[in-house]
């Protein structure tokens, strides 16, 4: 039987039924976030389709399409390429009601809206469909047609104001939420890890002074200082995941900071020194290791601060740049209809927000609890 300390910190943590199940969650949104543009029903680059006639559409809408151009010029990506940068479409096409085709022409009723209805719209048969005008002894033109132009598409959480499929702006804001998550947390790991470490090693007046930084980082909003880096930064979503980590190491150095000042006093960091180790190694290889359960936890804490901080920016304006899909954005760009008959188009990316910042939160308490981490200054 396996009592490895890494194993009882497992099985406590697996315990935690809510605990376990935002770990759940998370993994999911990180598998969602990885096949991104495998599985969403618009694949285009930033899922970007507009087709303004279907705008505002409810959840579930089913729309029928005619297929009026192909561009031959546009070449079908790799399976790697296709999942991370989506596929250029290569056909336009447009919403209608009805068709009809007679003789060698094709009659089309277009989608407009609810309550209007189109002027019927004349094709030539062979413009839409050259295949159509070759004889077949299985296939009618007709057929032909409907097997080359006609196709339906339902979407199942309805569009936003430009007519954008919204289940694959959602599912792509996963990448830009967890992204930005992710590598904020990786640069606020990276700064406060270092500054904490010397800080609590060293003490004196080097602590003096990092605690002096510390503090005054830490009496600053995290939005207005994250506001005023992008600012210096400029806008775009590289800049972000900066603007966020510089804004988010103070609860890591402060944590490392007390941990390593309690340790460094221990019987085997002082016999470490008494064998000549260099204070790096006497940091990383017996130190660090020792409070890696709270550095795990206040970085699942700061990663839902993180995310929190990124959708702030981007309903701001100075987050992820339109047509890139993000929470934040989605948010901003319909909250007037909260009180009108499209109240979806900003609940459902403020609903995601909600249980991915609740996920990574109940993680760090279950992290917290798991690894018994009491008296800590961890905040989750």
């Amino acid at each position: 039987m396996d009592n490895s300390p890494s194993k009882k910190v497992w099985l406590k943590f697996k315990r935690n039924k809510i605990a376990f199940a935002g770990l759940i969650f998370i993994l999911l949104l990180m598998i969602m976030g990885v096949l991104g543009y495998l599985i969403m029903p618009d694949d285009s680059p930033d899922a970007n389709v507009q087709k303004v006639q279907i705008a505002k559409q409810k959840p579930g809408a089913k729309f029928t399409f005619l297929i009026v151009e192909r561009y031959s010029h546009i070449k079908k990506v790799g399976f790697f390429e296709r999942m991370l940068y989506g596929q250029t479409p290569n056909i336009k096409s447009i919403p209608i009601t009805s068709y009809s085709i007679v003789n060698n022409d094709v009659f089309v009723t277009e989608y407009i809206g609810e309550e209007e209805k189109a002027a019927e719209t004349r094709y030539k048969l062979a413009t839409l469909c050259a295949a159509c005008m070759l004889p077949s002894n299985d296939e009618t033109p007709k057929t032909l047609f409907e097997k080359n132009n006609i196709y339906t598409k339902t979407f199942w959480l309805g569009t936003d104001i430009y007519g954008r499929d919204l289940l694959s702006r959602l599912i792509l804001g996963i990448r830009v939420s967890l992204s930005v998550g992710l590598m904020a947390v990786l640069i606020s790991l990276f700064i406060g890890i270092s500054l904490g470490a010397i800080a609590g090693y060293f003490g004196g007046k080097t602590d003096a002074a990092i605690s002096w930084l510390m503090n005054v980082v830490w009496s600053l909003p995290s939005l207005l200082l994250v506001i005023a880096i992008s600012f210096a930064l400029g806008k775009g979503f590289w800049q972000i995941f900066i603007a966020v980590g510089l804004s988010t190491w103070v609860d890591v150095a402060r944590l490392v900071r007390g941990q390593v000042m309690a340790l460094k006093e221990v019987e085997f960091i002082e016999a470490a020194r008494a064998l000549g180790f260099s204070t790096s190694r006497t940091i990383i290889k017996h130190i660090l290791p020792n409070i890696a359960g709270p550095i795990l936890v206040v970085a699942s804490s700061n990663f839902a601060s993180a995310i929190l901080l990124e959708t702030g920016l981007s309903f701001l304006g100075f987050g992820a740049q339109p047509p890139m899909p993000s929470w934040g954005s989605m948010i901003k760009e319909h909250y007037g209809y909260i009180i009108m008959d499209a109240a979806y188009l900003a609940v459902l990316p403020g609903l995601a927000i909600m249980l991915t910042v609740y996920a990574f939160n109940v993680l760090a308490i279950g992290l917290r609890d798991a690894f018994d981490v009491k008296g800590q200054n961890v905040s989750v």
